[in-house]
C-alpha cells in the first residue's frame, strides 16, 4: 500500500476569514499524580476551547501545569478525569494521525544528520518517497527562512536557527495543530525579538493552529490571539484575555510601546500576581 501524502501547506491570503471550527476542545480536566507518599494535583478543573486559526499562549508561574496541559492535548500524559478532543478525536487518535506537529524547549536535532535531513525524518518515518521529502523540507526550510542552509549541520548554527529548523521539522507533515513547549526560552532577548516576529509571520501566512507555552509576558501578548493565565498549582485558568480585540493582527515590535500592548500585558500581570501569595 503506499504510503499516505501529506496535504501541501495551506498558504492564507491577507483579510482571508475561514470559517472556524473547533480543533482542540478541553472539559473539566484534572490531572493527578500519584507520588510516593502523597498526591500531587498538577491540573484542576480546567476546560478550554481552541477555534482553527488561534495562536494560545498558556502563562503561568513554575510548575502550574502549563507543559503538562499541553502534553495531555498530545497524549503523552493521561488526565484522571475531563475529556480531551483533538480535531473531533481522542488524543492518541490524534497523535496516530499526525494531527499535531510539536516543539520543545531544546530544538532536539539530531547532529549527525543535516538541516534538510532534520526536516525530513517524520517523512522518512511516513515512508514518503525521497524526491517529496526533500521537496516538502526545504519548502519548510525557505518558509522559516533557513533556504541555502539545508546542507549545514546543526552544530554549524546558532541557537535561534536550530530553532527555527525544529519549527519546520514540526511542519514538515502539514499538521492541523502546532504545540510550542517555550521555544524561545532559552535564547538571548534581542533574537528573541526576530524569532517572535518571524513566528507571527508564519502564523499570518499560514493560519496553523497554536499553543504555545511561555513565562514572558511581552511575548504572550505580542504573539497571541488570546493569553490563558494560568495559577499556580494546582493549575486552574484564571483569566482568557483576547488580544485581537485591541491589537491588530499584524504586528510589529514597536505595537509594544503602545497603550493597548500595555493595557493588556497589566492585566495578565495582575493575574499572575493574583495566584500569587507574597510574604513580606
Amino acid at each position: 500500500m503506499p504510503a499516505a501524502q501529506p496535504a501541501p501547506l495551506t498558504l492564507v491570503p491577507p483579510g482571508a476569514d475561514p470559517a472556524p471550527r473547533t480543533i482542540v476542545d478541553i472539559r473539566n480536566l484534572t490531572l493527578t499524580y500519584q507520588a510516593a507518599d502523597h498526591p500531587v494535583y498538577a491540573l484542576s478543573d480546567v476546560s478550554l476551547s481552541i477555534a482553527k486559526g488561534d495562536f494560545i499562549s498558556l502563562i503561568g508561574p513554575s510548575g502550574c501545569g502549563k507543559t503538562t496541559l499541553m502534553r495531555v492535548v498530545a497524549d503523552l500524559e493521561h488526565p484522571t478525569s475531563g475529556e480531551v478532543t483533538v480535531n473531533g478525536m481522542t488524543p492518541e487518535q490524534a497523535r496516530l494521525k499526525r494531527a499535531y506537529g510539536y516543539v520543545f524547549q531544546a530544538p532536539a536535532l539530531y547532529p549527525w544528520r543535516t538541516v534538510e535531513r532534520n526536516v525530513m525524518l517524520p517523512l522518512e518515518i511516513m515512508g514518503l518517497p525521497k524526491a517529496e521529502r526533500q521537496q516538502r523540507a526545504r519548502e519548510q526550510l525557505d518558509l522559516v527562512g533557513l533556504s541555502g542552509f539545508e546542507r549545514k549541520f546543526p552544530w554549524q548554527l546558532s541557537g535561534g536557527m536550530q530553532q527555527r529548523v525544529s519549527i519546520a521539522r514540526a511542519l514538515a507533515f502539514n499538521p492541523d495543530l502546532l504545540l510550542m513547549d517555550e521555544p524561545f526560552g532559552a535564547l538571548d532577548e534581542i533574537t528573541r525579538d526576530h524569532l517572535n516576529l518571524q513566528l507571527t509571520r508564519l502564523w499570518l501566512s499560514t493560519r496553523k493552529t497554536c499553543i504555545f507555552v511561555t513565562h514572558s509576558i511581552a511575548e504572550a501578548v505580542f504573539l497571541s490571539t488570546r493569553i490563558v493565565v494560568m495559577s499556580p498549582r494546582p493549575g486552574r485558568i484564571l483569566d482568557v484575555i483576547d488580544c485581537d480585540r485591541d491589537l491588530p493582527r499584524e504586528r510589529t515590535l514597536d505595537i509594544r510601546e503602545s497603550p493597548e500592548f500595555q493595557r493588556i500585558a497589566h492585566r495578565v500581570r495582575e493575574g499572575l500576581m493574583e495566584g500569587h501569595s507574597y510574604d513580606d
